[in-house]
């Protein structure tokens, strides 16, 4: 069975977790016998970000990415060719030509929280959701939280719950471990971890309001993520809250090998968001060995599986309580470690790719 999956998202400008989504799915689905998979994108002049390990390609349709966008936007364009099944793993997604076709849609927050996103794009996203519910043959969610925040919006057809893994170079051991710590400039006494996208709807106004309340733990934050939309600043923000120079440090956008590092080495990841379809950093804390302190978003609560602590979605002083609560109880924080990696071992690319495979088998008939 020949499977084309569309890897577009790799070259976003932004690829955030829907970038590693897409790659890591196509990465799992060339283990299972008997699965050829085939990378598509969009015409860009380099396509490194989309060449994944076992997958051929990235094969390049005719169009650049604006014009597809605007062609698959209307159910027209071209498509992957001389594929079994086509399976989109954002709602990017093509026209289905007489095969079935899979698309994975990873959040309702267009419908929950559309003050999160641009007006554009809670347009797209609607339209796009409710153009797949009407041509995909099935379409994958990534938590049961999601499958129920879209049904009042969207009429689904076959809808399956799959859920997501975590990149194995998170969790093994790094070489030069100390010199990438020494070049990142960890700090020696610990520190909190925020990985996400700096845009509104990841809460990381939340936690910087809470780092200033009194019961917060006196740790420096280290945010690792690219600029989204949105004009989120986190050290003017947390100049304008009076903390302290050096408190607050941005990242940008890390390498894996770096991550990995920052993730051992962290004492809390810590994930405000106001929604989230997953919440994948939630599944790479608790894997490699970190305590993780998230909001009560259903689909947070759903993934740590109460391997996690929890303060109530935009509460800056709930949030400062429990963050001091965890740091200051080494005793707290063994249990959540071991809880942790209880429910992450059992969360893995390997169980996702075969729960697909099998959804594929009985499209393809």
């Amino acid at each position: 069975m020949e499977v084309a999956v569309v890897l577009e998202q790799c070259l976003s400008p932004v690829p955030g977790g829907t970038g590693r989504y897409s790659a890591e799915l196509a990465r799992s689905l060339v283990r299972p016998p008997g699965i050829d998979v085939r990378g598509w994108v969009a015409w860009h002049r380099h396509t490194t970000a989309a060449q994944v390990p076992g997958v051929r390609g990235p094969r390049r349709l005719p169009l650049a990415r604006r014009p597809l966008v605007a062609a698959w936007e209307r159910g027209v364009g071209p498509a992957p060719r001389r594929a079994d099944l086509v399976h989109a793993p954002t709602l990017l997604f093509p026209p289905r030509r007489g095969r079935p076709l899979v698309v994975t849609i990873h959040d309702a927050v267009p419908w929950t929280h559309p003050e999160t996103l641009t007006p554009r794009g809670v347009r797209w996203h609607r339209s796009m959701a409710e153009r797949a519910a009407e041509q995909a043959d099935a379409v994958v969610v990534p938590t049961r939280a999601v499958e129920a925040a879209l049904r009042p919006h969207v009429r689904l057809p076959r809808v399956e719950v799959v859920g997501e893994g975590v990149a194995a170079v998170l969790t093994g051991p790094v070489p030069d471990a100390e010199a990438r710590a020494d070049r990142l400039g960890l700090p020696p006494g610990g520190y909190l971890l925020s990985l996400a996208t700096l845009e509104p709807r990841k809460g990381l106004d939340v936690l910087l309001a809470a780092l200033a309340l009194p019961g917060a733990p006196d740790l420096p934050l280290l945010v690792a993520g690219q600029a989204g939309w949105g004009g989120v600043d986190p050290l003017r923000r947390a100049a304008e809250l009076g903390l302290p120079p050096g408190r607050v440090r941005v990242l940008g956008r890390v390498t894996d090998e770096d991550l990995a590092v920052l993730l051992a080495r962290a004492t809390v990841l810590v994930v405000p968001s106001r929604a989230e379809g997953f919440g994948l950093p939630v599944l790479e804390g608790m894997a490699a060995g970190v305590p993780v302190v998230t909001s009560d978003d259903p689909a947070l609560l759903e993934v740590g599986d109460g391997a996690t602590r929890t303060a109530p979605v935009g509460d800056a002083p709930a949030l400062a309580r429990v963050l001091g609560e965890v740091v200051g109880e080494p005793g707290a924080r063994a249990e959540m470690v071991a809880a942790g990696r209880q429910v992450s071992a059992a969360a893995t690319w390997d169980r996702a790719a075969d729960r697909l495979v099998e959804l594929y088998a009985e499209l393809c008939g």
